[in-house]
């Protein structure tokens, strides 16, 4: 490789680093659902398809941090579990804007709709507020 065919294809690995960090990533809520049982996990993330990676590496590497999702998904197999996007978030169009708020009340939302406490799913219960 000559050095200006190295430096072309530095540039070029520098322009692709540079218009992925511009794209619109689709953020809002998604579900892991185990088709074997009906389980399923619902969370919210700024970039679902990268967090849906995410989590399919740490299955599959046996490192996934819901321990109960790691369990089943040893037990079952990858090919009964599902993963989809419930709801986008569409970002206001405000440089400033911060979405966490936002992407944690549609969270909420899906979990109070799905319930996906206990025996119906992963998701811890949270505390109860007295």
């Amino acid at each position: 490789m000559t050095s200006n065919t190295k430096s072309t294809s530095t540039e070029r690995r520098k322009a692709l680093i540079q218009e992925y960090k511009r794209t619109p990533k689709d953020m809002g809520v998604y579900a892991i659902r185990n088709t074997s049982n009906g389980k399923i996990y619902v969370a919210a993330s700024r970039d679902i398809r990268a967090r849906i990676n995410r989590h399919r590496m740490n299955l599959k590497t046996n490192t996934e941090q819901v321990e109960l999702l790691q369990q089943d998904w040893n037990a079952c197999g990858a090919e009964v579990f599902e993963f989809e996007t419930l709801e986008l978030l569409e970002p206001l169009d405000d440089p400033t804007y911060d979405p966490t708020e936002d992407l944690e009340i549609l969270q909420q939302l899906w979990l109070e709709k799905l319930s996906p406490f206990d025996e119906a799913g992963y998701n811890t219960r949270p505390p109860i507020a007295h």
